[in-house]
């Protein structure tokens, strides 16, 4: 499975005081979230999908995270543990799960 990381700067302000620090941070923290805490997840079948991960900003500038694409339960579940054990926050969006259509 290959485990892909990205810093999504959606809500971010680049002129806010430490823009050029938070965006450094946010790209720092992906690739570790990648290449350290994720690492586990790539040994996982099927070898063949993909998992991405949305990192980005809150508001109060403290890390939230999301699935970006569709991938099965056991999948979101260890992401979702690593995430936490992180102190990152759930991407909470609009509609309850974009990807998983009607089952």
């Amino acid at each position: 499975m290959t485990v892909t990381v990205l810093a999504i700067f959606d809500e971010f302000n680049p002129h806010a005081p430490l823009a050029k620090v938070l965006k450094e941070r946010l790209i720092r923290l992906a690739a570790e979230l990648q290449d350290t805490h994720l690492k586990q997840i790539a040994q996982l079948p099927p070898m063949d999908e993909d998992v991405v991960v949305y990192l980005s900003y809150t508001l109060k500038y403290s890390i939230r995270w999301r699935i970006a694409n569709d991938v099965p339960n056991f999948v979101e579940k260890e992401v979702a543990e690593v995430c936490a054990l992180l102190g990152y926050n759930v991407w909470k969006t609009r509609t309850i799960n974009v990807f998983k259509g009607s089952q």
